[in-house]
């Protein structure tokens, strides 16, 4: 790949130096893949970039960021079968984790935090429960993000509630914060009960929001009581 081209191809673009750096590493990478079989980028097939975003994904990369990165570098070549096919994997990829509910969206996670867990491919609360299940996969994210270790369990705790309808921004918050933060613990709770508490707690803290209503509650533990458990919590 002529790089230094490129990186006028990229300007002309906008794009700022630490970002047309990112993009020319990322391709460079492609090719470092390519050269196991073909000789450079302009040889490559469809079959490669699939190969490669398979193989992208079992390291749990980025993935997005090396689509985009593909797909500009073969428009720059002029190639829009395989800039086509880069986009629209990456296009297929976004429209899939807009479905999840966004971490971004749980109240109270650092944008620092939320950054570090980007860069390893996790924006979603189901992308988080899959990198967070065990105890020793939740130390090996926090080794890797520098993120401590309390903080990557409260984002899987407040995923692991958000698997309950309606339990999302305000409701994952209120009760983790309340101490009700995983399935069994939900469960455990009388909703009548459960509500007296969460009334008590909102007014002694000053928490922002309400109470949920009774009906609301009692399907809320009934949800947790058949929910399937995902995460293990045990240290």
């Amino acid at each position: 790949m002529d790089a230094a081209e490129f990186r006028k191809y990229l300007k002309r673009k906008g794009k700022k130096d630490h970002v047309i750096d990112d993009l020319i590493k990322r391709c460079e990478l492609f090719q470092q893949f390519l050269k196991r079989s073909k000789d450079d980028l302009d040889s490559a097939d469809k079959v490669d970039l699939l190969d490669y975003v398979e193989r992208l994904k079992d390291m749990k990369t980025d993935l997005n960021n090396h689509l985009r990165a593909i797909a500009l570098c073969y428009r720059f070549k002029s190639n829009p079968e395989l800039s086509s096919l880069a986009n629209n994997l990456r296009s297929q990829r976004i429209s899939s984790v807009k479905k999840s509910f966004r971490l971004r969206d749980f109240r109270e996670i650092s944008k620092k935090n939320l950054a570090q867990l980007e860069k390893e491919g996790i924006a979603t609360a189901d992308q988080m429960l899959e990198r967070g299940k065990t105890p020793e996969s939740r130390r090996e994210l926090s080794r890797k993000t520098g993120i401590p270790s309390e903080k990557v369990l409260e984002y899987v705790k407040l995923s692991d509630l958000s698997r309950i309808e309606g339990v999302k921004t305000v409701r994952a918050r209120l009760y983790f914060d309340a101490g009700v933060n995983t399935l069994d613990k939900m469960s455990s709770w009388d909703p009548v009960k459960l509500r007296s508490m969460l009334v008590a707690y909102i007014e002694r803290t000053g928490f922002k929001g309400i109470a949920p209503l009774p009906k609301e509650l009692r399907n809320t533990v009934d949800v947790a009581k058949r929910l399937k458990r995902i995460v293990k919590y045990d240290e």
